[in-house]
């Protein structure tokens, strides 16, 4: 089962089990100008035949060394497989589509993300939101060269931590982060324009972005070294102080020869 239009651009396969879901989705995902063709299937098992089934052009796309479809855009609570069971099947494929999650609930929204998902849209999607989910998905493809591949968060050039903010899910671009604050099981993402609680510990964060640049400085505390402009020697030990907000920060003292080895490189790892 298929819709079209007639502007050339992306084939794209929807996943919904609720028939108001699908047409919803399917209407904003046709309202994009990128966007040629939409597949649908009502369950994950028909979106996998959907995916290995015998429509010519999929086909061809196959023989070019594409994936069968462009990007996948898939509901989370499903009968059978869940759309997250679906996910890491399409993480499988070589190339995989690039994924798009769009469902009801916001709680997954950290799995959905650590999965290599490009988006997590809360329904009902207005279309300015779906246009957006659908600028991400280019810009990976742009970023694969073109082609599309299983998405890994450690290798994103600028990985988007979700957040809960009064009822939506806002999306923390990591480059805006000045430091993080460990705050239990919890996080607090510090950026320019306030701060942000994110339920990922601190430990987690930091092997997550060690290879963007992040550094422990304390047991409370993670920053970008590049922010890093002063290295202070006090009375109670060392410090840094973070880009222009000049934020002084604690250094331990299990962290200070770590620290202060990287700052002589340069900040590489």
């Amino acid at each position: 089962m298929s819709t079209a239009n007639n502007t050339p651009g992306l084939v794209v396969l929807a996943v919904d089990d609720e028939k108001a879901g699908m047409d919803v989705l399917v209407e904003r995902l046709n309202g994009n100008r990128h966007v040629r063709r939409v597949l649908t299937a009502f369950d994950a098992t028909e979106a996998l035949l959907q995916l290995s089934g015998d429509d010519p052009e999929l086909a061809g796309r196959k023989d070019q060394g594409l994936s069968v479809v462009d990007a996948v855009f898939a509901d989370l609570d499903m009968p059978g497989l869940t759309g997250m069971e679906l996910a890491k099947v399409l993480a499988g494929f070589k190339p995989a589509p690039v994924l798009v999650f769009v469902t009801a609930h916001s709680h997954e929204a950290v799995a959905a993300f650590e999965l290599g998902a490009v988006d997590y849209l809360l329904k009902p999607a207005e279309q300015p939101r779906m246009d957006k989910a659908v600028e991400r998905v280019l810009a990976k493809i742009h970023q694969n060269g073109g082609g599309t591949q299983a998405s890994v968060p450690e290798q994103r050039d600028d990985e988007v931590i979700p957040v809960e903010l009064a009822g939506t899910t806002k999306l923390v671009s990591r480059a805006s982060v000045r430091w993080v604050e460990a705050q239990g099981d919890y996080a607090r993402l510090y950026t320019s324009d306030g701060s942000h609680l994110v339920r990922i510990p601190l430990a987690q964060l930091e092997e997550r972005w060690e290879k963007a640049g992040f550094v422990r400085i304390h047991r409370s505390y993670l920053v970008p070294i590049s922010l890093i402009t002063e290295l202070r020697m006090g009375g109670s030990g060392y410090s840094v102080v973070i880009g222009h907000e000049e934020k002084v920060l604690p250094v331990s003292r299990r962290h200070t020869r770590e620290l202060k080895d990287r700052l002589v490189r340069g900040g590489g790892a």
